[in-house]
């Protein structure tokens, strides 16, 4: 909770002075007061800056701290929640890596959780997660950071857990551990690149736009051939040249005691040895004297255009103009590219972009043709030029301004919803920009663009320029391309021999016994959100809770029934009417509602999945009456227009023919197929198939509109800053909605389970091979057999560290991920085992699965993983109603479900009195039941593998 005061006279006096209004956003300048003040500190801990919160603009408060060692302490309170998250982010990412040698941040990112000195090898991830917390790490070109969120008693453990690995991690490194790692990484490109339609488009585009010794030229995640050919003492050296305390920002927020943080703070860090000094990397702009014009082949079903201009670097002066341009040109339906390509039927998608990065930003156009209107990528180009021949006839309006101006401030005003969104703001400035109260600045930037900064931004980075153009196609549909190439991908698999980094490797001795965990007190009491809840007589029922953390309000309206309502031979209706219905209405077209919701910075969204259809709202305070006229006016007034029907109609095609492209996407279809059946509606995806949605018409979407759009079977949750009273004078539309009752089908005849059977799905360009394993299990209930099944399953394959995903991923170095979960709703349930593997090991893979369910069936869990179940489990509870949409979510269970609202407490009684006895009496009974197999991979190489199995395997044909 943002607390409001100033912190001097003068401040205020100086507020006073410099209010300034900018267009269309209420809000004013944003301004922080800072000062230095005098307290007792820890010895060696130095107190650099002091922002306070102002009532009168949005910022973070914060005190800055150094520690004689060099690192930076940012200390953030807000006790609106018992919980706390912690960020290090260490100023260095794959643009600190020398050439040939890429890879090696994000390569760090992995061993970071491996375990230190003083942690045991997979105990990190352990210890947060039995403490009731969540983690992750994740790497940029620029920086790297590692971030935990727990429950506030468990903080000095984090911190603890933290310097560990910062100051003494290298003597836990060992070859073992740097070849799983070095497995994994290649399974992660392997799922999220080559084996992703589209997947190598990034570092292509970056490839021909950056001399190769330039430090954007190579990916993230780095090329294979480099990770192949490090070794461990590469690793230690890089680690010693960048991860020193003195080119890191520790950032704590959440319900602290400022002085006990930073006693801690300084015990655990402070004796850190100083690293090398950090220099900062020279930021030059990079220009092409004329478009470089590259090809390849993907396994794609659309060709793809990719243009890329260079433009500046992060936070330079012409940074915002550019933004705004992109918008113009690119973003969303009141863009001229949405206007040129996608309304005309040339393409089904298309936008713009203006990414930046610290030593670069790209100004990037892209468009997916539509093959009713040819599938040749010369006229995308050739309509994308006329697009900026019309802009420079065109210009800039005031709309143009106010629309990224208003996304700008909601943006900013959504991202301190949660704790961990505002030391994530704290900490990239910080990092970034050496300036922490920076919020204030950023939104300044956008508010002072101007009409003539954009058209003199377009001219000197757009206009006449070279670009990277990118032409991505089907294999063997070259000629698809825009243009023959003039460029030649740089040659990475022999990168010049380096000279070594020659950098110490890092030494720490601490003067207290590190091997010692930290205790924690008891578990924070958890608030449950107050809540109040009304009826209409149409039948809707309505659940809220006001919240005041931020000048927000969130609505969803639910329609039960959703994709349940579909003919299976029209599978796809209800997700193509809802997908209509917000195409415009017979008051405004889709255009102007866009230009109306960017104007207020409002977001609503109509789509269908699972049981419902839903109607989604994001609003401010002070624009709620205006979000809700236009929210009432697309629920009642659509236009479903013929033009529109068949635009959409077709983009959703074109999705489901790009999605038989892609192996998870064919897993799941497969999954849902096997379990449910092909004749029933369960077993076809929530869109449907390319043959139902060709079957739909527009009479058969107003049909469904008619008897399905109604009150009889809907719900309201609302989480915001408004009164009851308020809120509900502003609902009389709703009060007053008419409709008809419908039923929903509740009687289904799923297959038998066909156990000893494998059912194959052959994608000859798969670079990985997709594993599912699956049944029908029971529904979903808050406190009886499927809650307590979940907690039977946690060990097994919920946790990172549970036995499937330590097996497959920490021991083997299979797969990047594995899992075994529930999902149960009140219609049906399933219990599945899930994993993406590289292919040669596509056997071994599901042999080790069987293993692992068969020793859990037989053997059940061990006393230590059930307690740490119970405590990770009830522990985290701290963490469960921070945000309003945590909030809406408890909410929409509630009223889902018929539960009473204090199940929480119910849960947590359950967790700490079931029996080991009982857990494993669940195991044996569940981990018995006959399963199913199903893989999706290249057959050429799996299919051998799988004969060798002592199952039937079956090549699945998919439903058309």
């Amino acid at each position: 909770m943002l607390r409001t005061y100033f912190q001097t006279r003068l401040c205020a006096q100086l507020l006073n002075t410099l209010k300034v209004t900018t267009i269309a956003v209420t809000s004013t300048f944003l301004f922080a007061c800072t000062s230095q003040e005098s307290m007792s500190l820890p010895k060696g801990v130095t107190l650099v800056e002091t922002v306070k919160a102002n009532p009168n603009t949005i910022n973070i408060p914060f005190k800055k701290y150094k520690l004689a060692n060099g690192l930076t302490v940012i200390l953030h309170q807000d006790n609106s929640d018992p919980l706390v998250h912690i960020d290090v982010t260490y100023h260095v990412g794959s643009a600190r890596e020398q050439l040939g040698k890429s890879g090696f941040a994000h390569f760090f990112e992995h061993m970071m959780f491996q375990g230190s000195q003083n942690v045991a090898d997979e105990e990190h991830f352990k210890v947060v997660t039995q403490s009731g917390g969540n983690l992750n790490g994740t790497t940029n070109s620029d920086r790297t950071n590692y971030f935990e969120t727990v429950p506030k008693n468990q903080l000095e453990k984090m911190l603890w857990l933290e310097s560990d690995r910062m100051g003494f991690l290298l003597d836990a490194i060992t070859a073992e551990t740097f070849e799983v790692q070095r497995a994994t990484v290649k399974n992660e490109r392997g799922q999220n690149v080559d084996n992703r339609p589209y997947g190598r488009l990034n570092e292509t585009v970056n490839q021909m736009i950056f001399p190769r010794e330039h430090p954007y030229s190579w990916p993230t995640i780095g090329y294979m051939s480099d990770l192949d050919n490090g070794s461990v003492t590469d690793l230690k050296e890089f680690f010693s040249r960048w991860y020193g305390p003195n080119n890191a920002v520790l950032t704590i927020g959440g319900d602290i005691d400022e002085a006990q943080t930073l006693a801690w703070v300084n015990k655990y860090f402070g004796n850190l040895n100083t690293g090398p000094e950090v220099e900062s990397i020279e930021k030059t702009v990079v220009t092409l004297d004329e478009n470089r014009y590259y090809s390849m082949t993907d396994n794609v079903s659309l060709p793809l255009l990719y243009i890329s201009f260079p433009t500046v670097y992060g936070m330079h002066q012409d940074e915002a103009a550019l933004d705004v341009l992109a918008n113009i040109l690119g973003n969303g339906p009141t863009s001229l590219l949405y206007k040129n390509l996608v309304k005309t039927g040339i393409a089904v998608q298309a936008g713009a972009s203006h990414p930046c990065r610290e030593l670069a930003c790209q100004m990037s156009f892209y468009a997916l043709p539509n093959p009713q209107q040819g599938l040749g990528l010369a006229n995308i180009e050739k309509v994308i030029n006329d697009t900026l021949v019309e802009f420079e006839q065109r210009g800039v309006n005031d709309d143009d301004l106010i629309k990224t101006k208003v996304s700008i401030e909601t943006g900013t005003i959504y991202g301190l919803q949660s704790v961990s969104g505002k030391v994530s703001k704290l900490a990239g400035f910080e990092t970034l920009l050496g300036n922490a109260n920076f919020t204030e600045q950023e939104l300044a930037r956008y508010n002072n663009v101007t009409k003539a900064d954009v058209m003199r931004v377009f001219k000197q980075y757009i206009q006449g320029k070279g670009a990277a153009v990118l032409s991505i196609v089907p294999v063997g549909q070259e000629t698809l391309v825009t243009r023959a190439d003039n460029f030649v991908l740089p040659d990475v698999s022999n990168p010049p021999t380096l000279a070594e980094l020659d950098t110490p490797i890092m030494h720490n001795v601490s003067d207290f016994d590190r091997s010692i965990m930290p205790t924690s007190g008891g578990n924070p009491q958890v608030i449950v959100p107050s809540l109040w809840r009304e009826n209409f007589a149409n039948g809707i029922e309505i659940i809220a809770s006001k919240n005041s953390e931020t000048p927000t309000v969130s609505l969803l309206l639910s329609l039960d029934g959703g994709v349940l309502l579909d003919p299976v031979d029209k599978a796809g209706l209800a997700s193509l009417t809802a997908a209509l219905m917000n195409e415009g209405t017979t008051v405004h077209s889709k255009e102007q509602l866009s230009n109306e919701l960017a104007l207020l910075g409002s977001d609503i969204s109509i789509g269908a999945g699972g049981r419902n259809t839903y109607v989604r709202v994001n609003s401010l305070v002070k624009n709620l009456d205006q979000t809700l006229a236009l929210m009432n006016e697309m629920m009642f007034k659509p236009e479903f227009s013929q033009a529109d029907f068949d635009r959409v109609k077709n983009q959703l095609l074109q999705s489901l023919e790009q999605g038989n492209k892609d192996a998870k996407t064919l897993s799941n279809r497969a999954l849902k197929q096997v379990t449910y059946g092909e004749s029933n509606r369960f077993g076809l995806p929530d869109s449907g198939t390319i043959g139902t949605v060709s079957n739909i018409n527009l009479d058969d979407v107003k049909d469904f509109y008619k008897n399905y759009f109604s009150p009889s079977k809907a719900s309201l949750v609302m989480v915001g800053d408004i009164d009851k009273a308020d809120f509900m004078k502003k609902l009389w539309p709703l009060k007053a909605w008419q409709g008809k009752d419908y039923a929903i089908e509740s009687d289904f005849n799923f297959p038998p389970v066909t156990p000893k059977k494998l059912y194959f799905v052959d994608l000859p360009s798969a670079s990985q091979a997709v594993i599912s394993l699956s049944r029908p299990a029971m529904l979903y209930d808050a406190t009886g057999e499927y809650f307590k099944a979940t907690l039977m399953n946690y060990p097994l394959g919920s946790a990172f560290n549970s036995r499937i995903n330590l097996n497959l991923r920490e021991e083997k170095g299979y797969t990047y991920g594995a899992s075994s979960y529930y999902t149960g709703g009140k219609t049906l349930g399933r219990f599945s085992v899930g994993t993406s593997v590289k292919q040669e090991h596509t056997f071994d893979s599901i042999i080790e699965i069987e293993k692992e369910l068969k020793n859990y069936q037989l053997e059940g869990l061990t006393d230590t993983e059930a307690t740490f179940m119970r405590q990770a489990i009830s522990q985290s509870e701290a963490l469960s109603f921070e945000t309003p949409s945590q909030k809406s979510g408890f909410l929409r269970h509630i009223l889902q479900f018929e539960l009473d609202t204090n199940y929480g407490e119910q849960q947590s009684e359950i967790i700490s009195t079931i029996s080991l006895e009982e857990l494993n009496q669940i195991a044996a009974k569940e981990l018995a039941k006959p399963m199913q197999w199903i893989v999706v991979g290249n057959g050429q190489v799996v299919k051998q593998q799988l004969e060798a199995l002592n199952l039937q395997v079956i090549d699945l044909e998919l439903a058309k």
